[in-house]
């Protein structure tokens, strides 16, 4: 039988070819450099915000001691020389079991942040899930995705008007499903922003999908009518002027001279998210929308079967890569536990805690229909832009590749519980 190269050979054959003329890959293949790098390359803001989580950190390291707990078992003389990492999850085809998170605020890291990713996601031929906190706007990044199926974060706003326009224009743009995430109706305690005292929205960074929206600055005119306080002039007051001028829509001098970019801020920071999220507001997206919905942030079985039981097309299987509780159960044993309780048939997706193929292949066997990346890629962003994220997503897909290949499995389906094993510590 032939073997035709998959992703991870080929892969392999490009970073080996180039080091035959000295050329090392600008992007560590590994998770730990990777991070060590991206470091390096990141300001003290951006690194709070990108690594940082909630609290003391125990639910990303419950996340990481998850995996450490799962053991693949290879399977020998299987005779298996091609594998098929192609699968539907919610209407969207992939080329393999893998999508980019949505991250906020990325032009902390780069300017251009959501294009750039984009337009590395289209590369590697990975889709990616707008973030709502995105720095660009959807339409515009949309642009950037080519043929590349990309789906829309949906933040739901105390403003229901908002939302349904924020809905209107992930259609319009070419959005493939609607990502609810359920977990951030207020902002987690973490420490590492707080000890900066940095939030980047209060910036206006990480509001472009809003003040995009005609909605949105419908409300920020509307505020402006009313009397507003005039802000302590300190040198920090001075630079969030500058920031929020920088990043509003339209000139910067413009726009120093105008109370409209402070005013979008305080609108945000206002109504971006609806602490009083409900049940009763999932019900109403079926005739709001034609798009597939995903909840995500479940993490308890009762409230995937209340999903299931509501008919949204996905559960998404998260703790918010540990950025919103501390001690949080870890995901992927959340991710059992959901599994279990809801049965074979709803789609299931994972998210927290991938840092590598392997690991997908881990959260594949355990019972997830696809994986999100979230911190790898923005890491990847940070060392050399577009081309990090591809080089990122092509890594992660190369060495599930390769795992499916070293244990004998010719396709998604066929990564099951079967071949790991539970290793008590």
């Amino acid at each position: 039988m032939t073997s035709t190269p998959g992703p991870g050979r080929l892969r392999q054959n490009a970073i080996y070819r180039a080091g035959v003329l000295g050329r090392a890959p600008d992007v560590p293949t590994d998770a730990d450099e990777l991070e060590r790098r991206a470091r390096r390359a990141m300001s003290r803001r951006a690194w709070a915000y990108v690594a940082g989580g909630a609290g003391g950190g125990a639910t990303m390291r419950h996340n990481r001691a998850a995996f450490e707990r799962w053991r693949i078992v290879p399977r020998m003389l299987h005779g298996v020389t091609t594998r098929d990492l192609t699968t539907t999850v919610a209407g969207t085809p992939l080329r393999a079991p893998l999508l980019l998170a949505p991250v906020g605020a990325g032009a902390l890291v780069t300017p251009g942040s959501d294009v750039r990713i984009a337009e590395g996601a289209a590369a590697a031929g990975v889709p990616y899930i707008f973030s709502s906190q995105g720095c660009d706007p959807m339409e515009r990044t949309a642009a950037s995705m080519g043929d590349t199926p990309f789906w829309h974060q949906l933040y739901w706003s105390t403003d229901e008007r908002l939302v349904d326009s924020m809905i209107g224009r992930a259609e319009d743009c070419g959005a493939r499903a609607l990502v609810v995430t359920l977990d951030t109706t207020l902002l987690g305690w973490r420490p590492q922003d707080l000890n900066l005292g940095s939030l980047p929205f209060a910036q206006g960074l990480g509001i472009a999908q809003y003040t995009s929206d005609p909605r949105f600055m419908e409300i920020v005119r509307e505020r402006m009518t009313a009397p507003a306080g005039r802000p302590q002039v300190t040198l920090g007051a001075l630079r969030t002027l500058w920031s929020m001028a920088r990043n509003h829509p339209g000139g910067t001098a413009a726009n120093l001279r105008s109370k409209e970019p402070r005013a979008a801020v305080e609108t945000f920071l206002d109504i971006y998210s609806n602490p009083g999220l409900s049940w009763r507001h999932v019900e109403t997206l079926r005739r709001r929308t034609k798009l597939p919905i995903l909840l995500k942030g479940i993490l308890h079985p009762d409230d995937a079967k209340t999903a299931v039981a509501a008919g949204v097309d996905g559960i998404i299987v998260s703790n918010h890569g540990g950025r919103q509780v501390d001690h949080t159960v870890a995901a992927l044993d959340a991710l059992v536990a959901v599994r279990d309780a809801v049965g074979p048939d709803p789609t299931v997706l994972f998210d927290s805690g991938i840092r590598s193929g392997a690991d997908v292949f881990v959260a594949l066997a355990l019972g997830a229909d696809a994986c999100l990346l979230g911190r790898p890629h923005i890491y990847g962003l940070a060392i050399a832009g577009a081309d990090g994220v591809r080089q990122v997503a092509e890594n992660i897909v190369a060495e599930l590749d390769l795992t499916m290949a070293l244990t004998g499995v010719p396709d998604v389906a066929a990564i099951t519980r079967s071949l790991l094993r539970e290793h008590a510590r």
